[in-house]
């Protein structure tokens, strides 16, 4: 790297102050840009994350003390002069003959990165945690991750609920309704604090829904099943489905309805930022474990009469192909 390209370089001017700035100012005014132009506040953005590296720059050397004033005697040094790399013919003395002795004395053995190497903290625009090692940039504080377990009602209709850090804090958390079991939820800036005044972690909480006895989520629906009687599915009935949370509603099983179909009720599903469900009643036709004697001999009477079908026979058709 040339030495010239790195005494042309403004400090000052990268970051917008004045050479006679105080610490507290020029570390004011970095953080500020450092926040604007950090990568994690614009990924992707190649122009942000050189501005970064500029501003991380400027601000290393001007906030030492030490580094500052030798940066101030090598522009003053420099100024209205050319250096050359080694081996170059321009002017008598070149940039490593003037401060061959201030830096070790190597002479033209002394590159840029040796030169600068301890300035910079060793140099490289390693990116760790969010910073960018040896430029003094505010490093993100650590994301955390938290699970918490709700109910089944809370799940499908939100609410807001306390939970309890590592660290000792408290801290409320929206459950939005809808969450499913499993879900991840983010919470900005509910993680690690920053160590340099960077930007704050995120929690990231799991969340795991207890079932319920009777509902079970279907996407956005809600799916039950109800029993109904031989003699409801056979003749048609109207029934009572539970609902989540409300009051049953009337259901009409239509005659000859077998078991798994589904009746539908609109908009009683869960409700979320994505639209509304339904409820789904999954038929089951509930078969008598006991028969009194008398309900054998009908049921015997209704067998010699009932329509001569085999249920079976489109099954054992399409299993042979």
């Amino acid at each position: 790297m040339a030495s010239q390209e790195w005494f042309d370089k403004d400090f000052y001017k990268i970051l917008g102050v004045s050479k006679d700035v105080s610490e507290a100012e020029l570390k004011k005014v970095y953080r500020k840009l450092a926040r604007k132009h950090h990568p994690d506040s614009n990924p992707g953005n190649a122009a942000s994350e050189a501005k970064f590296k500029e501003i991380s720059e400027a601000y290393s050397v001007l906030h030492d003390p030490e580094q500052r004033a030798e940066y101030d005697q090598m522009r003053a040094m420099g100024s209205g002069a050319r250096f050359t790399a080694p081996g170059g013919t321009q002017g008598g003395q070149g940039f490593e003959d003037v401060f061959g002795g201030r830096f070790g004395g190597r002479g033209q053995q002394t590159g840029f990165e040796d030169l600068f190497g301890g300035m910079f903290g060793g140099g490289g625009f390693s990116q760790s945690s969010g910073g960018y090692r040896g430029f003094g940039g505010p490093t993100p504080g650590q994301d955390v991750t938290a699970s918490t377990t709700v109910d089944f009602i809370t799940a499908t209709q939100g609410d807001t609920v306390s939970l309890q850090t590592g660290e000792g804090r408290t801290i409320k958390v929206k459950i939005p309704a809808g969450v499913s079991d499993g879900q991840k939820i983010r919470l900005r800036g509910k993680g690690r604090k920053s160590p340099d005044g960077g930007a704050d972690g995120d929690l990231v909480l799991t969340v795991n829904v207890r079932k319920h006895p009777v509902f079970e989520r279907d996407g956005l629906n809600l799916r039950v099943t109800v029993p109904v009687t031989f003699v409801e599915a056979a003749l048609g009935a109207t029934i009572e489905v539970p609902t989540l949370g409300g009051d049953p509603v009337k259901l009409r099983v239509a005659p000859g309805t077998p078991s798994g179909r589904i009746l539908r009720v609109k908009g009683r599903g869960v409700s979320s930022a994505k639209g509304t469900g339904d409820l789904l009643a999954v038929v089951q036709v509930a078969v008598p474990g006991h028969l009194t004697p008398e309900a054998r001999a009908a049921l015997e009477k209704f067998h010699e009469v009932e329509p001569q079908e085999n249920p079976r026979e489109d099954l054992l058709a399409r299993a042979r192909g």
